[in-house]
Parts: structure tokens; C-alpha cells; sequence
């Protein structure tokens, strides 16, 4: 067996919301199919967004945290504050960190690694 590609998939609310919120941080739309699944990509990473079932009103996508090194920390800074989108700076030994959440709750975050 080969895998040949891979992605992760996020339990979203609003589908139109979410594209628009990852595409205003980087991200293209791949592809779309109407409100059933979409999927958004980065440079080594597809992330499908699919909508969350109505029934489950806790949304969000569970415990996981999705990461993106970026090369301009400051710029990627600024950008978030453009935007208005919240975010907590870390700054370690492993590299400087800028932690945010998606509109349904996934944690995410860009790093400015040190190694």
C-alpha cells in the first residue's frame, strides 16, 4: 500500500465562514463542494472542511492542534491584527509561537521555529 496524499478534516459550522477565515490566513480553496465538504491547502497540508452534525451543538473539532511555520513572524503578527483575530504570543526555547482559535473552535498556530 502507498498513500499517495492525505488531509485533515475539521467539523465546521458555517462552511462559507471558515473558507473565508483560512483563505484570510493563507490558505486557497482547493475545492468546494457546495455546503458538503471543501478542501483548503498550504504549502504541505490539505485541511477538508465538512459540515458538523446538527444534532452535536458542542462543534468545534475535539482535541486537536494544527500547526504552519512561517518565515516572516512578524509579518504573519501582523496580519492577525489586521485581520482582529486573537491570538497569544509565546516565545521558547523551541521558537516563537502566535496561538489562535478557528470560528469553530480548533486550535491553531504558526511558528517561527528556532532549530
Amino acid at each position: 500500500m502507498t498513500i499517495k496524499n492525505s488531509n485533515v478534516t475539521i467539523m465546521v459550522k458555517n462552511m462559507d465562514a471558515s473558507i473565508a477565515f483560512y483563505q484570510s490566513i493563507g490558505f486557497a480553496l482547493q475545492n468546494r463542494w457546495g455546503d458538503h465538504y471543501a478542501q483548503i491547502t498550504a504549502t504541505g497540508i490539505v485541511i477538508g472542511l465538512h459540515p458538523a452534525n446538527p444534532n452535536n451543538t458542542t462543534a468545534g473539532s475535539g482535541n486537536i492542534s494544527i500547526g504552519f511555520t512561517t518565515d516572516d513572524f512578524a509579518g504573519t503578527k501582523s496580519l492577525l491584527e489586521t485581520l482582529a483575530i486573537e491570538f497569544t504570543a509565546r516565545d521558547e526555547e523551541g521558537g516563537q509561537f502566535l496561538h489562535l482559535i478557528d470560528p469553530d473552535g480548533t486550535a491553531l498556530y504558526f511558528i517561527k521555529p528556532k532549530w
